[in-house]
């Protein structure tokens, strides 16, 4: 066994990971950097990139479904599948060489294709290797979350994980879960053929603001998607279609034959196999328990990601935590995570992204909010794209400082950053009110519900006095 020490380790290579080490490396520290699976981990290989490649292609497809509105007439587009995959595949490779080993190696850190497990408070086992460090980080990921299903195991399935090695184009697609991933693959899908259903136990993107959620929802009904929800999945089993799953829905039982399944219920983090217990690191189902310094119990021992307790397992968010390690790690800088201004986005179509505290959430802090509303209908360049579905949602404190922001429509992923940066400084809605915003744009939007807050001023007596004041003395 060989020893090796070293100013940072790192377990696992996935966007967390892969930000530490880099930035470790090129501040000049010994980063070992270890990986049993892929590299790149789960966002590159089964997540973000390839699902948001499929999203693109079904887009396309669409378009050329609509594009009668606009005077434009051609046949219903051929979809070839294998082609299709091809392109998330290339999309994939295109990316890779950024995440691979060679490229971390000639920054300087040590790469180890192995799994890792803790053997006391201080000291990492890697294959061949025993590794001691000053500091250690854990961005081990997480793994598709598959439900206790009767039969379940007796008939084929995929994953989020698995589902882009599928080569055949599903003529029935269900789907179990209707969170973030369920509704975007489900919609992409739709949109190259498949005929799909959504089964959810509880409520389709819970979490989420219902009046923004119900947007999405229509709009995926209206492309012949079928959500069930809530309903129970009582067993599943073979049948000449492929399988059929017995569900229950408002009392009655339901037979739905289908020709392939996808199970999308949500992540566990990748606990297993770390030795947490033999470093002292605590740990329960949801995840690694962390300091809002993303410190475990074990002061050496920091976790981000996937593997950390907590709801928001997003690459962004991922990214984030990585660099308040590197400034706590290397820096000795004191540093907060905060979960309630990270932001995130839904990427289905039309898309959902949200920043800060919802309306919801906010009154639960028991603050005194004021809400502010824009359907995007009223907004020129979204008619003009003929893309009125979707709605900004506003969330004020008694000073009409920012709160919270939530944006369905054509680009919110693109519209929400502004929002973003007034959260996180405080800013009044007033500075939005008083931007010069290009038109016609999207963008526009964010400036007219700004303006809504003042727009009974001009019925307000001390308002009309003052100016009536102003106005006689010339």
């Amino acid at each position: 066994m060989q020893q090796l020490s070293c100013d940072i380790c790192i377990i696992g290579a996935g966007p967390a990971g892969l930000t530490v080490a880099s930035a470790s490396s090129q501040l000049g520290r010994d980063a070992i950097l270890i990986e049993r699976g892929k590299m790149g981990g789960d966002c590159l290989n089964y997540g973000c990139v390839p699902s948001k490649a499929l999203i693109a292609a079904a887009r396309h497809a669409y378009l050329l479904r609509t594009a009668g509105a606009f005077g434009i007439s051609c046949a219903g587009p051929r979809v070839d599948f294998r082609k299709v995959m091809a392109h998330v595949r290339d999309v994939i490779s295109s990316i890779a060489p950024d995440d691979s080993q060679d490229r971390f190696e000639k920054l300087g850190c040590r790469v180890l294709r192995s799994p890792a497990r803790f053997v006391d408070r201080e000291t990492v086992l890697a294959g061949e290797y025993r590794i001691k460090a000053r500091r250690f980080v854990i961005a081990a990921g997480s793994s598709p979350y598959v439900p206790p299903i009767a039969g379940l195991a007796e008939v084929s399935y995929f994953t989020s994980d698995t589902i882009f090695d599928n080569e055949t184009l599903p003529a029935h697609l269900l789907v179990v879960g209707a969170g973030a991933v369920g509704l975007e693959l489900a919609q992409a899908f739709s949109r190259l053929g498949s005929q799909v259903t959504v089964l959810e136990a509880l409520r389709p993107l819970p979490g989420s603001d219902p009046e923004l959620t119900e947007i999405v929802l229509d709009a995926c009904r209206r492309e012949h998607i079928e959500i069930i929800a809530p309903c129970r999945i009582m067993s599943a089993r073979k049948s000449p279609e492929g399988l059929t799953l017995s569900i229950e829905t408002s009392g009655s039982v339901r037979e739905l034959a289908a020709s392939h399944l996808l199970i999308a219920a949500g992540r566990r983090p990748n606990l297993e196999g770390l030795g947490l217990e033999t470093a002292g690191i605590a740990a329960s189902a949801r995840g690694i328990e962390l300091t809002k310094g993303l410190k475990t119990s074990n002061p050496l021992v920091y976790a981000i990601g996937d593997v950390a307790a907590g709801d928001l397992n997003f690459t962004h968010v991922a990214a984030h935590q990585a660099g308040l390690v590197i400034k706590n790690a290397l820096f000795r800088l004191p540093v907060t995570y905060d979960p309630a201004k990270m932001p995130w986005v839904i990427y289905t179509d039309p898309e959902f992204a949200h920043a800060g505290l919802s309306e919801v959430e906010a009154k639960d802090r028991g603050l005194d909010v004021n809400v502010l509303h824009w359907p995007l209908s009223r907004t020129d360049r979204a008619r003009i794209e003929r893309r009125t579905d979707g709605l900004l949602k506003i969330v004020l404190d008694r000073k009409g400082r920012v709160l919270g922001a939530g944006i369905v429509g054509l680009n919110a992923g693109e519209l929400i950053l502004p929002w973003c940066r007034m959260i996180e400084a405080g800013e009044k809605i007033r500075r939005m009110a008083e931007s010069v915003i290009p038109y016609p744009t999207l963008s526009e939007a964010s400036r007219r519900v700004a303006l809504t807050k003042f727009q009974t001023l001009g019925s307000n007596a001390w308002v009309r006095r003052a100016i009536d004041v102003l106005t006689s003395i010339g």
